[in-house]
């Protein structure tokens, strides 16, 4: 049973080492930003986050009832 633990311990703090590489070893690294709408090429794709073409199809939506 200890084994098992110690085996997993190891096996996460590699993943967390693979992980953050670029943040260790990179002269002023970070993470990158994880959000489509930081993304150029989805951007040039015309493809937003899921909340901002929920919003604009609501405001679709509503002009269609209204007028």
């Amino acid at each position: 049973m200890i084994e098992t633990i110690a085996l997993t311990l190891l096996i996460i703090a590699i993943a967390v080492v693979l992980l953050s590489v670029k943040v260790i070893f990179k002269k002023n690294g970070r993470f990158s930003s994880q959000h489509i709408h930081d993304n150029p090429y989805l951007k040039k794709k015309g493809i937003d986050c899921v909340l901002e073409q929920d919003r604009q199809a609501r405001m679709k939506t509503s002009r269609r009832i209204r007028g």
